[in-house]
């Protein structure tokens, strides 16, 4: 489901003593984060907040926000979940944001078949496994490879998808 605002990460904490903030990204890398300019507080931007700097730290994200000047003002942030633009970014071809995934039916990419709805994703390393409830409640696991993820359209709600042999009873 397309989403205006999705969540980057959680503030998790401060470094030194000028208010820089560590967050904790909810994204492939800490990388992701340096062309911000923009962060805002809420899922509908409607509390925004400029970037002056930010970097990767190890697996974390550093980051300085305007008139945020101290530890304390840092620390009263802590745990709060910082949101980005999702028009900011311009993501490759064939790779979506799992907060935009949850909620897409996944269809049959032959007969549109409806198998259920992606309800998670699991990040294991070699590739993305989405978890698809139908229903009835009984969730299945697919591997999110080319075979198997035809094609995805965030904006229609839909992943059509061509399932492995026996991951859903009626797969042949």
């Amino acid at each position: 489901m397309k989403k205006d605002y999705l969540e980057l990460g959680q503030i998790v904490g401060t470094h030194g003593i000028r208010g820089e903030i560590r967050i904790n990204p909810w994204c492939d890398s800490p990388d992701f984060v340096k062309g911000f300019r923009t962060v805002y507080f809420d899922d509908k931007g409607q509390k925004e907040i400029k970037v002056v700097s930010g970097r990767p730290h190890g697996n974390i994200i550093l980051m300085k926000l305007e008139g945020i000047e101290s530890i304390e003002a840092a620390e009263k942030l802590r745990n709060r979940i910082l949101y980005i633009r999702s028009s900011d970014v311009k993501l490759p071809v064939g790779t979506w944001f799992i907060e935009e995934l949850i909620g897409c039916d996944a269809l049959d990419s032959d007969d549109l078949h409806k198998y259920g709805t992606i309800t998670d994703v699991s990040q294991t390393g070699a590739n993305d496994v989405w978890h698809i409830t139908d229903d009835s409640g009984t969730e299945y696991l697919i591997p999110a490879i080319k075979d198997v993820v035809i094609d995805v359209d965030v904006a229609e709600n839909k992943a059509l998808i061509r399932p492995l042999k026996g991951i859903f009873d009626d797969a042949d």
